[in-house]
């Protein structure tokens, strides 16, 4: 049976599952990007009527029927069927069938490979502005809890042991300093999708004279991949760019959902959240699961996987286009969704996060004093390699009393946020 919905066809049938195999699920990742694809669409006719390739009739009802399948996509209503490869074959499929043989010009001096890449860069950049949202809702409830509870002690932990006093002041704001540094991640990410590749067609340009520089114009892209090959090149570099950004915010995610399941654990019993923020047991009645954060643990730590998949996928390939290419998709499409629901869901938990006071007050926190200790015996005099021997003896000799008053004042320290600096520094990151 021929298959008349492919842009390659040639007039003869393709086995189908030959055809299974090699469209994958493609259909279904590019409902995502069909709104993109329209995009790069009326910014190539643009272009192609710039140059004499379409006449002004031909520009107007292209632009018209385009920006109807645009209102299709934009009501969910726009559908790929299995009759179609992809987004790409379906759009010109209904061009053709409204305007007849304009809309079979529409893929002059184009190539899937560089609508394709135009897509992703499109759509990469659109998704790393919505989770630079997400983070930057993030960064102001941190900064906000850190200085609401900034005279609250908290035990500081190495190789979990109880080490030195903390303060959830420098807990909350510790993690806001952090998220700075995935910004310089996000933003470097979206550099590298900020750049035109269309007009360079299959990767080695076109004999027309195409005008790429109105393209980036049209697209708002801040430049052009100007080396065509360098272009094609970009397939691949561009998702793990992404990868490695969006890796870097889930660490931070990983990370902080860890202590706050260690710190909700009944032998620490730092803080707690409402019950419905938590789940129980179907046996066992007191307990109160901190089902959100394992998740987000575990959905941001597959996703710190992702930039070694994207590395196999496309280590050693030569230069020019592979099939294994639109394997990328697949990982990268539904990883913003995912890491999107875990920057919503930590906000939102952490709007009702609910801290214990006086924890150091329990006798167990007892030895968090001894540096303070020591550094008193220091600043009055004492050598502290004899300091620390006389502190370590009054502990083995069960007499340490120290006082618990704890006075920090150097910048970074829990007297000494620096809030305001952190603000600043985040806002300089996200400004740049």
């Amino acid at each position: 049976m021929k298959n008349s919905n492919k842009l390659w066809d040639k007039g003869f049938s393709t086995d189908k599952k030959i055809d299974l195999f090699t469209v994958g699920n493609d259909r279904e990742l590019d409902l995502i990007l069909a709104k993109y694809d329209v995009i790069g669409n009326i910014a190539h006719a643009k272009m192609l009527h710039k140059i004499g390739l379409l006449t002004d009739d031909e520009i107007a009802d292209l632009e018209i029927e385009l920006k109807n399948i645009l209102k299709t996509i934009e009501e969910g209503n726009f559908i790929i069927e299995d009759s179609f490869e992809d987004v790409h074959s379906k759009i010109e499929f209904l061009l053709t069938e409204k305007l007849g043989d304009t809309g079979k010009k529409i893929h002059t001096a184009r190539s899937r490979n560089d609508q394709v890449l135009v897509d992703v860069h499109l759509f990469v950049k659109d998704a790393l502005k919505e989770i630079n949202e997400g983070v930057d809702e993030l960064f102001e409830l941190l900064i906000a809890l850190a200085e609401q509870h900034k005279n609250v002690l908290l035990p500081g932990y190495t190789h979990l042991q109880i080490a030195m006093p903390s303060s959830f002041g420098l807990w909350f704001s510790a993690y806001a300093e952090t998220l700075i540094d995935d910004i310089y991640f996000l933003k470097a990410a979206y550099k590298v999708a900020d750049q035109n590749p269309l007009g360079s067609a299959a990767g080695y340009g076109s004999s027309f004279p195409i005008d790429r520089d109105y393209t980036t114009k049209l697209l708002h892209f801040e430049t052009l991949k100007f080396n065509s090959v360098a272009a094609q090149m970009g397939r691949g570099k561009l998702e793990k760019s992404t990868a490695f950004a969006m890796s870097s915010v889930a660490g931070t995610l990983s990370k902080m959902s860890m202590d706050i399941c260690l710190y909700m654990n009944q032998n620490f019993g730092f803080i707690s959240f409402p019950d419905e923020l938590t789940t129980g047991s179907s046996i066992m009645p007191h307990k109160k699961n901190p089902d959100v954060f394992e998740l987000i643990r575990g959905k941001c730590n597959k996703l710190q996987a992702l930039p070694y998949e994207f590395t196999l996928i496309t280590n050693n390939l030569p230069s020019g286009y592979h099939r294994d290419l639109q394997l990328l998709k697949e990982g990268l499409i539904p990883s913003f969704s995912t890491l999107k629901s875990c920057l919503e869901m930590l906000t939102y938990s952490l709007k009702n996060i609910q801290v214990k006071p006086n924890i150091i007050d329990d006798e167990k926190y007892l030895y968090l004093f001894s540096v303070e200790e020591v550094n008193k015996l220091v600043q009055s005099g004492i050598p502290f390699r004899d300091a620390y021997k006389i502190v370590g003896k009054s502990i083995d000799e069960g007499t340490f009393n120290p006082d618990k008053k704890v006075v920090h004042t150097h910048k970074g320290s829990l007297g000494n946020l620096c809030l305001d600096e952190i603000v600043n520094k985040k806002n300089k990151a996200s400004n740049n």
